[in-house]
């Protein structure tokens, strides 16, 4: 029987002791109790052949599992699994909606869906950023994402010290910004000018890019998170961040607080999101829904004062669910039901 090949890559902070992600082995043996054979494989740039014809010869599918902040060869990972798909192996994800699904400016290719504010920007230049950022910051608070990031690092709540004169069109270089990361929560000043030479160094190098869109003070209240398993809403994580005044990241290291919830309590919210989902997978390049993946939303109020939800980004790179490992009896199930439908179609 062909094999599930999951894709690990030594080292990195998400190991334990046996050096797998905690999450791998129970989908590995989730899947051998279900008659399906499995292996983990490390990605090791210097045996990419070999781990290429090995897996084309002996998978139906692969399972990517691997952080891209771990991988100093992830353009080279991701051309092995482009050649591994184009060879019949079923991708989970497909390396190209991956990047669809998990890069920052994913959120501007939806801006006009009821998800995201038409006034969110994507900075590929540094030229773009400086041009651009004096004038969206005029209007409201902002918030800066880098392309790269993880834990709230590169993610700058933007905010105006002092009035602007009425008139203003752009924010001069010389005003005084506050700053406050994601990542801890703690708060900077600078000068405009200063700030976005500092945020130069997130456009710069391959894959750099800043998106820009506004900051929802009812962060607050929560981000909400929605766990997929490709069109299956399994679970919803309230993250609500910590109480202090200039807290608004949603991450556990940040000292935000996290509930686990069903779909159903959220009715509105994974209602309206699969609904629409054909149209997001239409927009993002058109790929089979990554296997285990997650849209994070921020509610908002709409002109006549009723609750909306704002897309603050995706994951689908290696989303983790070691808190719940029960949950790779569900991973299986769903990876044995995406290689049947594809056997099916291809029968």
């Amino acid at each position: 029987m062909s094999k599930v090949i999951f894709f690990e890559v030594q080292g990195g902070s998400d190991k334990g002791l046996d050096g797998h992600r905690k999450d791998t082995m129970p989908m590995v043996d989730a899947l051998k109790q279900r008659g399906q054979d499995a292996e983990v494989i490390f990605f090791d740039i210097e045996k990419r052949d070999a781990i290429f014809n090995y897996v084309k010869e002996n998978a139906v599918a692969y399972v990517s599992r691997i952080n891209p902040g771990n991988l100093k060869h992830e353009a080279e990972y991701f051309e092995m699994l482009r050649e591994l798909c184009n060879e019949g192996v079923i991708g989970m994800p497909h390396p190209d909606a991956m990047i669809g699904y998990g890069a920052k400016d994913a959120l501007v290719k939806l801006r006009h869906t009821t998800f995201v504010p038409e006034d969110t920007y994507a900075y590929y230049t540094i030229e773009e950023f400086k041009s651009t950022f004096p004038k969206s910051l005029v209007n409201n608070e902002r918030v800066l994402k880098q392309n790269r990031g993880s834990t709230g690092e590169g993610i700058w709540r933007v905010q105006l010290v002092d009035e602007l004169a009425a008139d203003a069109v752009e924010v001069p270089l010389d005003a005084k910004v506050k700053c406050t990361e994601a990542k801890d929560n703690h708060v900077e000043y600078h000068a405009l000018g200063a700030f976005m030479d500092f945020c130069e160094q997130y456009i710069v190098g391959t894959n750099g890019m800043l998106v820009d869109m506004p900051f929802l003070p009812r962060i607050k209240e929560g981000e909400i998170r929605l766990f997929m398993l490709r069109d299956k809403p399994i679970n919803v994580v309230h993250k609500k961040p910590a109480e202090d005044a200039d807290a608004f990241s949603a991450t556990l290291f940040s000292g935000a607080q996290y509930r686990y919830d069903k779909p159903e309590e959220w009715s509105v919210l994974v209602d309206g999101f699969l609904a629409k989902l054909p149209e997001i997978t239409d927009l993002l390049g058109g790929y089979d829904l990554p296997l285990i993946w997650t849209a994070d939303f921020i509610l908002d109020t709409d002109a006549f004062g009723q609750d909306t939800y704002i897309l603050g980004e995706m994951n689908c790179s290696c989303v983790g669910f070691t808190s719940e490992l029960e949950l790779a009896h569900n991973v299986a199930e769903e990876i044995l039901a995406c290689i049947g439908e594809v056997m099916d179609v291809t029968a």
